[in-house]
């Protein structure tokens, strides 16, 4: 049998990761080759693991909790807070932690009741400083594929491109265009991380090689969810409100009137203009 300092270890951590006395008997089984009863794990006082009985100072809780309001915790409900200090090694049960962020943050608890989300800030130094790039797929199921790019600091629309298929030759095509136009790259490119966008990293990595800033090769491309992508995103939102709607309806229309044709001629034809159209 392990040594009861080991015991002793393994106990601590998953009792900071607020793991179940039931679960706990588990993991010690199976991952650590550890077997002991629960009549035994109740004995073992030695090491005064309560989370009832023994709770920490709430001041001591409450300077955990504003410290984490000014990071990303502002964000997150009690709930979520909760967990952040069982983790942490804090023994406060959750209505605690409910009232502390009453106190501490009222105003992220009203957003929260009101189920509103708190607005990120944006920075952005100068015109072509990034470029936010990322595709629309709403019209995938019809074979076009809309791709854009917006700059981070005054909106403006760098491209907005329409094709049939080809996602990184037309998302490279378009970055090479707008690089000459321009006479230059951006210091920093914001993409999803999908496979189309290898070679547009490669390339803006390859424009900034010989840069000194802290933005030079690699650390110019920046990759993310496309959700998180502000900029391109309220495009996409802005673009589906003034026409996108209008070619999802009448695709889908015109997809039901193809499919009662039903010849491969039909489809074809369908295929081409609706492409032709909508570019």
């Amino acid at each position: 049998m392990a040594d009861i300092l080991d015991i002793d270890t393994l106990l601590r951590f998953y009792f900071r990761l607020n793991v179940s006395q039931k679960y706990m008997l588990e993991l010690l089984a199976y991952k650590h080759q550890i077997v002991i009863s629960r009549r035994i794990l109740k004995k073992l006082k030695n090491i005064e693991l309560y989370r009832k009985k023994i709770k920490t100072n709430l001041i001591q809780v409450a300077a955990f909790l504003q410290k984490q309001m000014e990071k990303s915790g502002c964000l997150h409900g009690y709930r979520w807070m909760y967990t952040k200090c069982c983790i942490e090694g804090l023994v406060v049960d959750r209505e605690s932690v409910r009232v502390l962020l009453q106190i501490i943050d009222p105003e992220g608890v009203e957003l929260r009741k009101s189920r509103r989300l708190r607005r990120r800030i944006y920075f952005n130094y100068r015109p072509n400083y990034t470029w936010h790039i990322d595709y629309n797929d709403k019209l995938k199921p019809f074979g076009i594929f809309i791709n854009g790019c917006v700059d981070g600091f005054s909106r403006h629309i760098i491209w907005l491109q329409a094709s049939g298929g080809g996602m990184a030759r037309s998302i490279t095509y378009y970055f090479i265009e707008a690089v000459k136009c321009r006479k230059g790259c951006p210091r920093i490119v914001r993409t999803n991380m999908g496979v189309e966008n290898t070679v547009l990293h490669k390339m803006q990595a390859f424009l900034r090689r010989s840069h000194q800033d802290n933005r030079a090769g690699n650390n110019s491309v920046m990759c993310g969810d496309s959700r998180a992508n502000q900029r391109v995103e309220f495009w996409w939102s802005v673009l589906k409100k003034q026409c996108l709607q209008f070619w999802i309806d009448l695709f889908r229309q015109c997809s039901k009137m193809v499919i009662l044709a039903g010849t491969i001629w039909t489809n074809i034809c369908y295929d081409f203009a609706s492409w032709k159209l909508f570019k």
